[in-house]
């Protein structure tokens, strides 16, 4: 099922897809949009945050129980805002004609936690989620992608160019296997050169977004 006013941006840590929400927020055509990201600033999504800094070891697989209880909140839970952020209510929020920015969904689920847990246990847990109307996949090499991160003075468990180096050809086969869902059903996919200025790979999203027929201001 495709969710109409859901836009959805993926790619591994350090690609800039927060780098790209932050600027669509600036947009003044963007006023009527809600902004979000997972894992999420609910009490669930908190524990996952806590857990990829390492503080709570998990098995593999109970991570990705979590990941898709998280997911469930968000996209099923009752409408929370704070100001034009979306805490949990996805689905309520674009039904009532919101456009929703999420900064990573099931595709992230779909790419990370196939590679230390068996593949069909992320793809069950989020068979049932509706897919977005639009999904930018943010194209960049983990080499480029953690030098980005240089700044920052901590790195998340995933945070590793050889675990980012499988996550990449993961999102690749995921990109692949969504692909005919996205013909068959409505989603659009679009690649992101996430080399290029920050400037060109935000007028492109806007253009993509001005395109859609969700897009009626």
């Amino acid at each position: 099922m495709i969710l109409q006013n859901f836009i959805v941006f993926e790619g591994i840590d350090g690609a800039g897809t927060s780098t790209q929400i932050e600027m669509l927020k600036n947009r003044p055509e963007a006023r009527d949009f809600l902004f979000t990201a997972e894992p999420t600033s609910a009490p669930t999504g908190k524990f996952l945050r806590q857990m990829l800094k390492g503080d709570f070891p998990l098995q593999n697989e109970s991570a990705a129980y979590l990941f898709a209880a998280d997911r469930n909140e968000h996209v099923n839970g009752k409408l929370l805002t704070q100001g034009n952020t979306l805490v949990t209510g996805i689905k309520e929020a674009c039904q009532s004609g919101k456009k929703v920015v999420s900064d990573r969904y099931l595709f992230s689920s779909l790419a990370y936690q196939s590679i230390n847990c068996p593949p069909e246990v992320p793809r069950l847990l989020n068979s049932l989620f509706p897919l977005p109307s639009l999904l930018f996949y943010f194209e960049i090499s983990p080499k480029d992608s953690l030098s980005r991160l240089d700044d920052r003075n901590f790195r998340e468990i995933y945070e590793k160019e050889d675990f980012l180096n499988r996550t990449v050809q993961e999102y690749h086969n995921v990109l692949s296997e969504y692909s005919e869902k996205a013909k068959n059903q409505g989603m659009k996919i679009v690649l992101i050169d996430a080399k290029k200025t920050k400037e060109e790979i935000s007028a492109n999203i806007w253009q993509e977004i001005k395109n859609l027929p969700i897009y009626d201001k």
